[in-house]
């Protein structure tokens, strides 16, 4: 199934329930009538050998579940997983030793112990060789560059440093595979690149990282590849470059104006979907912030300014830009996108 890729998905899904069922229920064999939730639905997906695979999407569209399903932390409902050719379904043991996992919003580092005592504990319970710890802590704290702050406690980290320590925790057993849950999710911005730098890193010295995100320019600048999952299923999947081209256009405007009478927005739309495809609006009243897809020749500026004049709209600022991931993420993640 999986041609050598480091974790390969097939047809996964995973199905929760809603409700109780009582032990009463249980006793006369009732048919369960909890209501059915697909958190994820016929998943198909590979992570290459030294690739960072990322996946972004909406709150709620499966991202977080598809990791926990590769850590063996849920069983799918159906489907098949492989973690370096190993069945992770039916061989989960076998599969968490490929695995390194840092999930989002997990506590996973004691603030009571240092550094180095976190990851002493960490390597008792994964069973390292005695003889074998001292070094390997010490090669992932040079890894994860808080070497220098090993002996000091954990409450002392800021949360960067908490998560740069959550890494090291997950390359402690030298895991093929890492997965990442919103690694960067809370972190400031110098944090948060020095972060992704060493997620090049690890993909650098031959890991595979699958990572979840938020943020589409961090997708765009560290992943090889991206998934963009939507209510369950992946949507669209390719390079950063070759989904930046399923958007019809080679420039995108951000404008923001406002109306003299709040009740034209139909009427000055309209006339800018003559020009422009209208990919996303925010109207609060007199206000109006639109995101235009432009095909290429168009010049904006006076076709935007006549259709402003027409409907009484008072243009405050225009911002054109190459396309990004994060257009492409509007434009597959909008309402009616997947029909």
């Amino acid at each position: 199934m999986s041609g050598g890729a480091a974790v390969a998905l097939t047809g996964v899904a995973k199905v929760f329930r809603q409700g109780r069922r009582t032990i009463a229920h249980r006793l006369r064999r009732a048919p369960d009538t909890r209501r059915e939730v697909p958190a994820i639905d016929g998943v198909d997906l590979t992570v290459g050998h030294r690739e960072v695979f990322g996946l972004v999407g909406p709150n709620g569209a499966g991202k977080s579940t598809t990791v926990r399903v590769i850590a063996t932390l849920l069983e799918p409902t159906r489907g098949t997983v492989e973690v370096c050719g190993v069945d992770a379904v039916s061989r989960p043991r076998e599969a968490r030793r490929h695995l390194g996992v840092v999930l989002g919003g997990e506590r996973s580092v004691y603030w009571k112990l240092t550094g180095r005592e976190n990851l002493e504990y960490f390597a008792a319970l994964y069973h390292l060789p005695p003889r074998e710890t001292p070094r390997r802590i010490e090669q992932v704290l040079h890894d994860v560059e808080l070497l220098d702050r090993a002996d000091d406690y954990a409450e002392r980290y800021s949360t960067g440093m908490r998560q740069r320590l959550s890494l090291a925790r997950a390359l402690l057993q030298e895991p093929t595979v890492l997965l990442l849950d919103e690694p960067t999710s809370g972190l400031d911005p110098r944090s948060a690149e020095r972060l992704r730098m060493h997620v090049r890193r690890l993909r650098d010295a031959g890991h595979s990282v699958l990572i979840t995100t938020h943020d589409m320019a961090e997708a765009e600048q560290i992943c090889d590849r991206v998934a963009v999952v939507d209510r369950g299923r992946v949507a669209r999947l390719g390079t950063p470059d070759e989904l930046k081209r399923l958007v019809k256009a080679t420039q995108v405007a951000r404008v923001r104006l406002s109306l003299a009478d709040p009740a034209g927005d139909c009427d000055l739309l309209e006339a800018v979907g003559a020009f422009a495809t209208v990919a996303d609006k925010s109207v609060d009243g007199p206000r109006i912030e639109m995101t235009l897809h432009l095909a290429p020749g168009v010049d904006l500026l006076p076709l935007l300014v006549e259709a402003g004049n027409r409907h009484r709209a008072t243009i405050h600022g225009v911002d054109v830009e190459p396309v990004t991931l994060h257009d492409v993420f509007l434009a597959v993640t909008a309402p009616g996108a997947a029909e």
